[in-house]
């Protein structure tokens, strides 16, 4: 008797065993939803290297548990037609491409329905400059901005207003809320009188005075600043955040802030990527 019932409890746990390996083995991996190219230059502007180096550890951070790949390079020849093939979302963390073979690759892919996210400086072009405006349809069509017209200084928090609390990006976002600090612009063109923008996001009047100088134009008192937006014809989000404070007087060039040490603004960020990553062509 004794014999068969240790045999019986045998066969079970092995069965169990079984059962339980096979399951194992069985279990579907999650699968990757999309994947992101991330291009960056990282030199120069230690605020700009700063925001980068977080950047890419946020975005490697949060991937898993969002299921999407991130890959980043300052290889900016990766930028051409075969290589973003293999990617459904292309971010510019701090610049812009500045080869004609480059942009031509780039606006093909933004017209074949690729997905975009620009960072602060990405928007960046004046003449005369190191970043000349000479790419009409990055910098009127594509972003709408054109030039860049003037910032705040220092880096300082604004309190933001979502203006759209029905997008994609935006739909988790409180009214208000205050932004990590940055160093903010001011464009050439009005946005809100071209129909093909959607402004997202603004500073709200409650900023002002936004910056503390030392030079008064750099503190701004009024005016309508728009620092979200997207444009209807791409799949595309331009954010103006990116730009650490840096202890530049002491000449330490320690990080003084951090873009993404802000929860409500994180939100935006991830919400944003996954609404390009999902979005159908």
């Amino acid at each position: 008797m004794k014999f068969y019932f240790n045999r019986a409890v045998g066969c079970t746990l092995l069965l169990l065993t079984l059962l339980f390996t096979i399951s194992g083995i069985s279990k579907p991996e999650k699968k990757t939803k999309f994947k992101i190219l991330a291009f960056y230059t990282g030199k120069n502007d230690q605020a700009h290297i700063s925001f980068v180096r977080e950047a890419n550890n946020f975005f490697q951070t949060i991937s898993a548990d969002n299921n999407f790949t991130y890959n980043s390079t300052s290889d900016w020849s990766k930028l051409n037609t075969e290589y973003l093939s293999g990617y459904q979302v292309v971010l510019f963390l701090d610049t812009r491409p500045e080869t004609q073979e480059q942009r031509t690759a780039f606006q093909k892919y933004m017209e074949n329905g690729g997905a975009w996210m620009g960072f602060h400086f990405a928007a960046f072009a004046l003449t005369p400059s190191a970043f000349n405006q000479n790419w009409d349809w990055y910098h009127e069509k594509f972003l709408g901005s054109g030039q860049y017209a003037s910032n705040t200084w220092r880096p300082t928090s604004a309190i933001l207003r979502v203006e759209d609390k029905n997008f994609g990006a935006t739909k988790n976002l409180p009214e208000i809320f205050k932004s990590s600090p940055n160093e903010w612009y001011r464009w050439e063109h009005d946005l809100r009188k071209n129909p093909d923008i959607k402004i997202l996001v603004s500073i709200d009047s409650t900023s002002f005075p936004l910056g503390t100088g030392p030079k008064q134009h750099e503190i701004w008192h009024s005016g309508y600043f728009p620092v979200v937006w997207t444009n209807k014809n791409y799949k595309m989000l331009y954010l103006n955040m990116g730009h650490n404070d840096i202890d530049y007087e002491n000449k330490t060039n320690k990080t003084l802030s951090y873009t993404f040490d802000n929860d409500v603004q994180n939100k935006l960020v991830v919400d944003g990527i996954l609404w390009l990553g999902s979005r159908k062509k």
